[in-house]
């Protein structure tokens, strides 16, 4: 199978070299990677150009001119992927918070289902051991909130750590999506749901990053609560 997994990138300078080695090392040699960099600061960009050098068969970056969204950055992605041969294109963290060797189990996964989700949420899946209570409590909560309000059948949509089929990826009203921030991940599942596809979920342990600061805050996390009513009234025709 070949597949392509599109991962966005901000300030990720200390992170990239290391994911990459570590997705390269798996025993799957069908595994290529697209970078989305929103120009970041840090020199993100300029280490990617020297990694494409030294892979130039499995790697690809794009360079976008500012900071423009996790959605867009995958809507890039999705688009430019559109008229390639890829038979599964996968979205990740560039973090290390979506543990690499979940990959192949997630790709064979693709056998039966159109969408696969790595879920904190089903038996055995878990999420940082490290995390104070209050953090997975809002974590848990804010998955159930989004899952209750759109009735969806998947105990974790909040994920961004899932592989797609393309052509049911390409199915999906791209033109559609709304979301720029993180209700992107739970829209794009909603579709999944609404047009029929068959969904699996594999179990993740979801690790805080090792490198570099979080990009969620409090203004993006009421943002998402109130996008996630906008994203149920905004299909009724589906």
């Amino acid at each position: 199978m070949n597949v392509t997994i599109i991962l966005p990138t901000y300030n990720e300078a200390e992170n990239i070299p290391r994911l990459i080695q570590a997705i390269f090392a798996l025993p799957r040699s069908d595994i290529n990677l697209l970078f989305i960099d929103d120009n970041s600061p840090d020199g993100t960009g300029q280490i990617l150009d020297d990694l494409v050098k030294e892979h130039p068969n499995r790697l690809q970056v794009i360079h976008r001119e500012g900071k423009l969204g996790l959605g867009s950055a995958y809507i890039h992605g999705f688009r430019h992927l559109s008229d390639s041969d890829v038979d599964a294109i996968g979205m990740m963290d560039s973090d290390f918070s979506h543990d690499p060797e979940k990959l192949p189990e997630m790709i064979d996964g693709l056998e039966k289902a159109d969408l696969v989700l790595g879920s904190r949420y089903v038996p055995g899946g878990s999420v940082d051991f490290d995390w104070p209570l209050w953090r997975k409590g809002l974590s848990a909560w804010a998955n159930f909130y989004a899952r209750t309000i759109l009735g969806l059948p998947v105990k974790d949509a909040t994920t961004g750590y899932r592989m797609w089929r393309k052509e049911a990826l390409m199915g999906l009203p791209i033109d559609r999506i709304m979301s720029s921030g993180y209700v992107f991940l739970v829209e794009m599942v909603f579709l999944a749901h609404k047009l029929g596809y068959r969904i699996a979920e594999v179990p993740i342990y979801f690790a805080d990053r090792k490198w570099g600061k979080s990009k969620m805050d409090f203004k993006m996390q009421l943002e998402a609560a109130i996008r996630v009513w906008q994203v149920r009234f905004a299909y009724r025709d589906l």
